[in-house]
């Protein structure tokens, strides 16, 4: 597959303290990656560098083959950027800022921007003074979102928004991915991440510490069964890969490590299964393994 983005062995330090080590990932044509980890974990920093903001000390880092340092004027043109918290021109509307970036883009979609503003329910002639944060994110999202780019990049883009407008921006990403765009989507609501990416990178303290499809990264963690047997259900707390055991006459709900599943329900077939239910682990599950310690 094509690459879109592709970092190899990323490193960054300030002072004496090392805020990336050998990061490495790809983003392929036409993906969403979901890019997760803590405060701290080294998130804005890699976008920072993705974005030509500040400098490597080491490694490879290319948007569509070009070095996002030396070629970063010519990469902006085909990006679209959301931070976290936006800073507005107080004095200009929503819709004056808005025409502005598209603008300074200069690949945008007047109708798109339209059906935007009343999808997000954004008031475009209020003064961005007078503009809560979520408000203001939609400010950033629409102009984002009207432009035509091959590669978007959202730092904790619903940050402020209410979980409609929430439901509004993941619909958006499914269209813009549909139409064979690629994301880099950072972002703390697990949620989000789970529904919308192809593939997640999990970095912590710096490092990233596991990646691949959710599917590929859920063997890691062991899945939720709810079971009810005909005779003593107890008899599977012993089971080898049963843990968290929890019995209520003969129903009982248990965490089972996935590559003994099959074992387990062998054993459970001896008691005489009367209703079984298996909840594979979510992202949600997969991030505090990583960070419970």
């Amino acid at each position: 597959m094509e690459e879109v983005v592709k970092i190899n062995n990323l490193q960054k330090k300030f002072g004496n303290f090392k805020a990336l080590s050998n990061v490495s990932f790809t983003i392929n044509k036409g993906e969403v990656l979901g890019f997760i980890g803590p405060n701290g974990a080294g998130k804005s920093t890699t976008l920072r560098i993705l974005l030509g903001a500040i400098k490597r000390d080491a490694g490879d880092v290319e948007i569509f083959g070009k070095d996002v340092w030396k070629e970063s004027l010519e990469i902006h043109k085909r990006i679209s950027y959301v931070p976290g918290d936006i800073a507005l021109w107080g004095n200009l509307t929503g819709g004056e800022i808005i025409d502005l970036f598209m603008k300074l883009h200069g690949n945008g979609d007047i109708e798109k921007r339209d059906g935007l503003i009343k999808r997000f329910e954004l008031d475009p002639k209020k003064k961005a003074k007078g503009y809560s944060k979520g408000n203001r994110q939609k400010v950033g999202l629409i102009a984002a979102l009207s432009v035509d780019s091959d590669l978007y990049i959202f730092d904790e883009p619903t940050s402020g928004l209410d979980p409609l407008m929430e439901v509004v921006f993941q619909e958006e990403v499914e269209k813009i991915k549909n139409n064979g765009k690629s994301i880099l989507l950072s972002s703390h609501i697990l949620s989000e991440v789970e529904r919308l990416a192809d593939r997640v990178a999990i970095i912590r303290r710096g490092e990233i510490v596991e990646s691949g499809t959710l599917n590929e990264l859920r063997h890691l963690t062991r899945s939720t069964i709810m079971i009810e047997t005909e005779t003593d259900v107890a008899n599977l707390s012993k089971v080898e890969g049963v843990y968290d055991f929890k019995q209520d006459n003969n129903q009982a709900t248990f965490s089972a490590d996935n590559k003994q599943i099959n074992y387990i329900l062998n054993e459970a077939v001896k008691l005489g299964v009367k209703k079984i239910e298996s909840t594979p682990p979510t992202l949600e599950d997969l991030f505090i393994r990583h960070y419970e310690n």
